[in-house]
């Protein structure tokens, strides 16, 4: 077999690729694929991508590359979504299949499977859409940028909030956008985007000075900066580097209050003094009128919204439509990165699940309890380091994942991606015999069942402190450490005045979720059951 693999309009393949896997099995919520583990002779600098997102773009797959190194080249092959990925050396290479195993990265909450590829290097033709592909890669490496590369973006008459999504969907249709840091200055919202190359930035410039990004209103004006470059420090919605997922998110405050919550428009649809576009009219109207309406074009070329309302139009438009505001942008979710992401499905799949510590649903009914109250709970028979988890509504979902996704729990990260499936099914009478599906539907130890309590308020990230609270009055500060003591180091403890509450600080993150996961609900008394959560105080 040759080691070189030739493309031939990015639809060929070896077939030696699509039967060789790795260990275990998975499921994607569609098919299951057996796999194989490698050994050292198949050791290559090329990898292969399988389950990619049908309209998967070519910067979602370098992007995910570069996230290990850099990558050389690069071969799509959208139709089967597949591709090939060639790094610059076999380690680079070696680590980013080896993490894929531990934590499997995903792309628009799909999960993606990485191995190596038969083939020792990417040979690639002439076609449209590999130099395309190739025009992408060369563009995202230039990360050092230089003259002409960064525009600055006022807008003007701003009645409608513009985020980075926002932007990176606009300024996309240029050229590839590195990275955007967002800020205000004498009361005006301004954007810095640094663009592929000045070409492109040239491009963006003429094309989109003077245009309103909604009708009537946020008028761009954009200009070139003085900057070469932009030095991006926290992925996060006031910044983003698009070329790196692995910086942090910084503060957790970081949103601004207008796009707060599971929709972040709601805020300006409730209040009604103004039509929002992000309503179904509005939006129609602002697809029809807007002078950017042109990047709804490719895909619905008479321009008008067809029948149907506005879920069949936003089915209709492409990636790089301002209707993809209204649905999850495309985008990477690797660990800490929170994006605005609307989606109505209450099921998370949850992987990378340490199998000898995590052998009952309760211990993930008691951890994700924090942040929602969950239905049901399936850890998968065949693979029992990924689980299914129901919680009771979307919105809870998503705070759980903002929360937890990569999150350390018994000493591995978490990998959290909103499932496929709509429901954890309960299996037949007697065909469980390990028990690895609850139901906790009608549990007393929801948090949140009662409207308005007061838990609500208190939802903090996991954090090495813990609050205690239903403490009787016999209780004392040396049992309380005893008792945390068999699950971890304590480090501090406080009372709170009444003492029915306090707080314990333990060695680790992951220390204080086992003593939460062992010892919440724990009994102190006949009438006195511990209730342990995270804590925003410090020790």
């Amino acid at each position: 077999m040759s080691s070189t693999y030739t493309s031939s309009n990015g639809t060929k393949r070896n077939n030696e690729d699509s039967q060789r896997y790795y260990s275990g099995s998975v499921n994607n919520g569609a098919k299951k694929m057996k796999t194989e583990s490698y050994t050292s002779h198949q050791v290559s600098k090329v990898v292969h991508l399988r389950s990619l997102p049908t309209d998967v773009t070519d910067t979602e797959v370098i992007q995910l590359g570069m996230t290990f190194g850099r990558v050389v080249n690069v071969l799509m092959l959208k139709g089967k979504n597949q591709a090939f990925l060639e790094m610059e050396d076999e380690e680079t290479a070696t680590n980013m299949v080896k993490a894929s195993e531990m934590n499997p990265p995903t792309i628009r909450q799909r999960i993606i499977y990485i191995q190596f590829s038969n083939h020792k290097e990417l040979k690639t033709d002439t076609s449209p859409n590999q130099m395309r592909a190739q025009a992408v890669l060369q563009a995202l490496q230039q990360t050092e940028g230089g003259p002409n590369h960064v525009l600055r973006a006022v807008v003007e008459n701003m009645i409608y909030p513009i985020t980075i999504d926002v932007l990176h969907t606009i300024f996309s249709k240029f050229g590839v956008v590195l990275k955007i840091i967002t800020f205000n200055k004498g009361n005006q919202f301004q954007a810095l985007v640094q663009m592929g190359d000045s070409v492109q930035s040239q491009t963006a410039k003429l094309s989109l000075d003077g245009q309103n990004i909604y009708n009537g209103c946020c008028t761009l004006r954009i200009e070139f900066s003085r900057l070469d470059s932009l030095n991006v420090k926290f992925n996060n919605d006031k910044s983003r580097d698009f070329t790196r997922f692995d910086l942090p998110t910084g503060s957790e405050n970081s949103t601004p209050p207008i796009l707060g919550g599971a929709n972040p428009f709601q805020h300006l649809d409730s209040q009604g003094l103004i039509p929002s576009p992000y309503s179904s009219a509005a939006l129609a109207a602002v697809l029809q009128q807007s002078q950017l309406a042109s990047l709804a074009a490719a895909s619905n070329p008479g321009g008008r919204v067809p029948r149907g309302g506005l879920s069949n139009s936003l089915n209709q438009l492409n990636q790089h439509s301002i209707a993809g505001l209204n649905n999850s942008l495309p985008s990477l979710n690797p660990p800490n990165m929170q994006f605005n992401q609307i989606n109505h499905n209450s099921v998370l799949h949850v992987s990378n699940l340490n199998e000898e510590m995590v052998t009952s649903p309760d211990t993930l009914f008691m951890f994700f309890g924090v942040y929602g109250d969950v239905m049901r709970v399936k850890i998968l028979f065949q693979k029992k380091s990924s689980a299914l988890v129901q919680m009771h509504d979307a919105s809870q979902a998503q705070l759980v994942r903002k929360f937890l996704h990569g999150i350390r729990f018994f000493g591995r990260p978490l990998n959290i991606v909103i499932s496929k499936h709509t429901q954890v099914q309960l299996p037949k009478e007697g065909l469980d015999a390990e028990n690895l599906t609850q139901d906790y539907t009608n549990s007393p130890l929801h948090r949140f069942k009662k409207p308005g309590s007061k838990n609500f308020q208190n939802i903090f990230p996991p954090s090495e402190v813990l609050h205690l609270s239903n403490i009787p009055g016999e209780i004392s500060e040396d049992f309380m450490r005893e008792l945390f003591a068999k699950h971890g180091t304590v480090h501090g403890f406080k009372f709170f005045v009444d003492r029915k509450m306090a707080l314990i600080k333990l060695t680790s993150v992951d220390e204080a979720i086992r003593c939460l996961v062992y010892l919440h609900n724990y009994k102190l008394s006949d009438t006195n059951h511990l209730r342990v959560s995270f804590s925003k105080g410090h020790l």
